[in-house]
Order: C-alpha cells, then structure tokens, then sequence
C-alpha cells in the first residue's frame, strides 16, 4: 500500500503508482523464461562480406547516406571503478608489510598490479601522475625507493591524486599520441567525423552521469573548438542522463519494497535498457551505436571505420527492399505479391512464421506482414567467438510462435539452456547502425518496440543483506526484441575493449613508439 508520502516521492520521479505495483507484480510473478532456440550461425543468419560486397556496401551508404540525417550514440555513464577492482582489492586490504609486498609482486600475470608497475610509463596517464605526485611533494622514485604500492593506487585512483576510480571511462586517458593524449570521447569523436558526417556535420550523443556531466560538457567543448579549427567539421555533441521515471524498485527477500532511513521507497537504476527512453529522444534517420570504451588507437581505426559504413549500407538495402515490399502490400495484392514479400521477410529479415501460417488465408497474410514490415530497423556487427561463452545472436521464439533474430545476454540464460552457448560461433559486440523512422519518414514510438517480459531479477547486497533488483529488458536485446534485425560478421580487430586498466597496455591501445621499443619495462615497485 502506498503512503501519500509514497506518492508525493515518486511523483517527484516521474514514477507512477501504476508502475510501482507493476514492478511489484514483477518480482512476485517472477519473469518468464526466453525461448533461446539456437545460436545463429554463417548458414542461417549471419551474413559474410567478401571485399567486393564490402565495398559495395560501403559505396552504397557513401551515396545514400548524404540524403540522411546522421547521430552517433555512445552509452557512457558511470564510474570506471569495474576497471580498477583489483587495485582496489590491493589497496583496501595492504598492510604493508613484507609478506604483503612479496604477494603482490609475486603475480606477474597481465592484469597484476607488478605488470602495471612494470609498464607504468606506456599509460597515457603516465605524465599526469608524474605532475600531480610532485604537487604532493613526493615522486615516482620515492615511492618506488619505500615499495610503497598504497601511496601510489591512492594516487591514480582517489581524489588525493588523478581520482581515476571515481571518474567515467570516457574521461580517462586511454591512447598517447605525437602531440596529445586522447580520451574516448575524443576517439569517438574522431571516428563519428569518418563516418556519422553529413557534410560537415558531425551529431554525437553521449549518455552520461548527472554527477560527471560538467566535466563532459567542458571537455566537448574544447574539442569542439579544436576540430573546427583542424577539420573544419561543426561538431554538434549533446548529452543526456539516464531518466528517474526508468528507476525500478528494490525488495527484501519477501518481495515487500524496501525503504531508506527516511521511509522513502529505495530505488536503483534499472540498467543500461533505461537508455531506450533517451535513444527515443533522437530524431536523426540513421543511428550508430557503441560502446564508449571500445575504442583503438589512430593507426587501427580503418577497419572499424570501413565496416561502420558497410552495416550501414546493409542497412540501407534491407530497408530499401523493406519499403518496396510494404507499399506493394498496400496496394492490390496477387500470389506473387504475397509470396515475394514473404520470401522476403522469412530469407532476408530471417523471421521464421508461426507454424499455422500455411493456413492463413490472404487477408490473414497481408495484415501480418505489414505489421512486420512496418518496424525500427537495425544491423548488428557479430565477431566470431575465440572462446568466451556469453551474449551474442541466438534465433529466440516470440509469443506468437514466430521465430527471430535476437542478441541474448549470458545472464539470460537457464542452466539448462547454456548448453547452446557451446554450439554459438560469435559474439555481440555491441556494434548497431539503426533506422528509426517509418516509410513516411515519420519516427517510431521506440517504446513500444520493446519486449517488456525480458526484464530480470538479480541479487544484489544492501548493508550486508541481500535484496532483488529489477532489470529492465537490455537496450539491445529486449528493449529492441520487436526490431527487425540482420546480422554482419565483422573482424575483430573492431573490439578492442577496456575492461580492465591493463587492457590499455594491449597493443591496440598503445602508443606506436612504445610498441616498436616492445613496451621497455620501468619497475616502480
């Protein structure tokens, strides 16, 4: 039962009572299991482009593309903290003692704190940690003199120094250059001036943290103002933050809300399928998404560069046959009319029709394709798997019997069910191009293309004591379940992600000259 207080709180969230006991309902009810059929494979969905259809594609976009309007989309909120777990784990539990630094030292594997010691110079930090220790009254050799390891996390990860752990990824030195050294959303802007442009028009969205906003918006604009004068292209960055009304409610282990020390109703952000409701705000045609930390550096960009323009050209075909399909429809409708539109949709958009469609007569068919028809548009790069099992393209059954392409996370998964994961060849990297408006040219209501009853629970800790979250259906997996989608092998060269702070000294992200000297080690420590 809702209080007046709960009210006037929610209210203030833009939350109403409505989905307040809808979410309730939720955790009670529990959420249904997905139907994950099969991993999609090169035989049945995942399209394979030799270099002349490359090529074609990328031709394709570069001459329809100009007639379009244009926006990249880069989820970049929160902190950077996942990348530094385990130089937390260090600095919460050194003592400082012998036995503690031989421990520590002892692990030589990639992502140890001994390998960043040893590679400390190759970060493009590098220089700021220098600076800011000799603010401080101390150095690099001094502390490497008294092997003091905490004195040096707490300066790359707390406000004592560069205060790393507590700022965004895409305000993180990743990639030294001659002249600079570049964040990921300076990468990202320089990849959206390749291939999001429209004459000299680059559009860029960033969706970020409230509390990390002004730091965005003051370094947008001084690389604003230096790429005009370098490039003159007008970059037009906008950002947004995730919307209160998307938060979902916390529950004890009874499924009864929980609330603060103030009686307020505690809730949590519901994850990154909240992104949906600001990628509904966009009004461009064409929408290019990912990932704000896979990012490489300059001398690697071509082939994300090339195959960000081929999905887009695949996307453009698909649509074009789409929008040629759909307005015969609507017109007087014969067998070849029907059937070509249904080769379409079943070999093209590789939809699979319930099994009773054989029985349905035309006028049955004809409404049916056109809802299909008639949807948001996406092309998803896929890299094949070198290994890791998780998210990735799987053909999932829908609730009307149809089956579909859809990007299913690992989380997604019953145990039962992980058995397909060993037979699935690629993974998602989440590289989309989107279209999002109809044949009129009129943008769809995203919101009510999502699959509401892929939204999951998950176990989170509160003070010690454990409580259910509600996610919300992921921006690319339920949130775009009723999309139509193609998937596109890219190489994968094209991920090249930052989860960890040593994967900045992976070669993709190094600076050339230190990796031509083979990254010379510096022993900190």
């Amino acid at each position: 039962m809702l209080t007046e207080k709960d009210l006037k709180f929610i209210a203030r969230k833009r939350i109403s009572p409505v989905q307040v006991k809808q979410q309730i309902e939720q955790f009670q009810k529990g959420t249904p299991l997905l139907e994950i059929v099969k991993p999609v494979t090169h035989k049945d969905g995942i399209k394979q482009l030799t270099e002349k259809k490359l090529q074609d594609y990328i031709q394709l976009y570069e001459k329809e593309g100009q007639k379009l309007t244009k926006i990249k989309f880069v989820p970049a909120s929160g902190a950077a903290t996942r990348m530094f777990r385990e130089l937390y784990g260090i600095l919460n539990t050194y003592k400082g003692t012998e036995e503690d630094y031989l421990r520590v030292m002892a692990d030589n594997s990639f992502n140890s704190a001994n390998y960043l010691c040893k590679h400390l110079k190759s970060f493009a930090f590098y220089s700021d940690l220098e600076a800011v220790l000799e603010k401080n009254g101390t150095s690099l050799d001094e502390i490497s003199k008294k092997k003091d390891l905490p004195t040096l996390l707490q300066f790359l990860l707390t406000e004592k120094g560069l205060n790393y752990g507590n700022l965004p990824k895409g305000l993180l030195k990743f990639h030294r250059t001659e002249t600079t050294d570049r964040t990921p959303l300076e990468e990202h802007i320089i990849e959206g001036m390749e291939y999001a442009a429209t004459k000299n028009k680059v559009n860029l969205h960033f969706t970020v943290s409230e509390n990390h906003l002004p730091l965005f918006k003051e370094l947008a604009a001084k690389l604003s103002a230096s790429y005009y004068k370098q490039t003159k292209y007008k970059l037009n960055i906008a950002f947004s933050v995730q919307k209160p009304e998307t938060d979902t409610l916390t529950v004890d282990g009874n499924n009864q809300p929980l609330r603060d020390a103030d009686g307020n109703l505690i809730f949590r952000p519901g994850g990154h399928g909240a992104l949906i409701y600001n990628l509904n705000d966009l009004k461009e045609d064409i929408i290019f998404i990912k990932n704000i930390d896979n990012v490489v550096q300059e001398r690697l960009k071509q082939d994300t560069i090339l195959y960000k323009k081929a999905l887009a050209g695949v996307l453009l075909e698909v649509r074009s046959e789409a929008s040629y399909h759909y307005k015969k429809l609507k017109g007087r409708v014969n067998d070849i009319i029907l059937k070509d539109a249904e080769d379409f949709i079943t070999k093209k958009l590789h939809i699979s029709l319930p099994e009773e469609s054989d029985l349905w007569e035309k006028d049955q068919k004809v409404p049916y394709f056109l809802a299909i028809l008639d949807r948001p548009y996406r092309v998803c790069g896929m890299v094949r798997n070198e290994g890791d099992l998780g998210g990735g393209p799987y053909w999932v059954r829908n609730a009307d019997g149809s089956l579909s392409l859809q990007i299913v996370e690992g989380s997604q998964f019953t145990t039962e069910q992980k058995v397909l994961m060993q037979k699935s060849t690629h993974f998602n990297p989440v590289d989309l191009v989107c279209y999002i408006k109809n044949f009129k040219g009129k943008k769809y209501d995203l919101t009510k293309y999502i699959d509401r009853n892929t939204c999951f629970i998950s176990s989170k800790s509160l003070d010690g004591n454990e409580i259910k979250a509600l996610e919300l259906p992921g921006l690319w997996n339920g949130s775009m379940a009723l999309w139509n989608t193609a998937f596109v092998e890219v190489p994968v060269t094209t991920f090249n992600p930052v989860k960890t702070i040593n994967d900045l000294l992976r070669a993709e992200h190094l600076y050339e000259k230190d990796l031509l000297a083979n990254s010379p080690e510096y022993k900190v420590l």
